[in-house]
């Protein structure tokens, strides 16, 4: 599941280039310094990841709650059917609904910030960018999100969502050098590739779930069991 959780934001990034893609490319970077520059990249990057551990640590405590609930398997087929679900819905559909009041106001509190960071080059606004980044709405985050839920742990739960991150560090790094050969055209094009491997990712919940006894992929639930509790064994 960690390894899916890398891909799967390696993945995400070809959407992230297209909706978060203008914010690396308009980063207040130094372009006359490669050095500075690269280490102002980094520290972007380096937000983000701050952000998505936050954010896998909130619900890391939420998805061990079910844990102990008894919802153990159940959990991860409803993740896995909610990854296929924001797969097959559009974004811009489930950026129509207005959730929460206080959330949406929250969301316009980041994007106010975000565009006073953006006119500072310092390493504290690039930090600030980066976590402010990463706390934008997202569906490919949504997904993660369900995916750090089902991981039904605390630790787990940040791992999953930082080794997401970080799959997506890669080409967002590379934006903002290849700014002249990202166009929007481009951009449409490889998003449609994320809806098939954020489903795939889905799958591999469903199945996880189901508990079909195949290693690694599907394990059977008293193995899974064992390995939560080796001490009764």
């Amino acid at each position: 599941m960690f390894a899916a959780a890398f891909l799967f934001g390696l993945a995400s990034s070809l959407h992230c280039v297209g909706m978060c893609g203008p914010i690396a490319l308009m980063l207040p970077v130094d372009r006359s310094n490669p050095s500075r520059r690269a280490l102002q990249i980094m520290t972007y990057q380096a937000g983000r990841l701050l952000a998505y551990g936050s954010i896998g640590l909130i619900f890391g405590l939420v998805g061990k709650g079910f844990y102990l609930a008894g919802f153990q398997q159940k959990l991860s087929i409803v993740a896995g059917f909610a990854m296929i679900l924001i797969a097959i819905v559009p974004e811009r559909r489930l950026a129509a609904y207005n959730f929460s009041g206080p959330v949406m106001k929250m969301i316009s509190n980041v994007r106010s910030r975000l565009g006073k960071a953006m006119r500072n080059g310092s390493f504290k606004s690039m930090l600030t960018i980066g976590i402010l980044n990463g706390f934008l709405p997202c569906g490919m985050v949504y997904a993660a999100l369900f995916g750090a839920v089902a991981m039904q742990d605390v630790p787990n739960g940040i791992l999953f969502m930082l080794l997401f991150g970080l799959g997506t560090a890669p080409l967002m790094s590379a934006a903002p050098y290849l700014q002249n050969l990202i166009s929007a055209g481009w951009r449409q094009k490889i998003q449609k590739i994320v809806p098939v491997i954020t489903a795939a990712v889905g799958v591999l919940f469903v199945m996880r779930g189901l508990g079909l006894g195949i290693p690694y992929v599907s394990p059977s639930e008293i193995s899974l069991f064992i390995k939560s509790n080796p001490d009764c064994y």
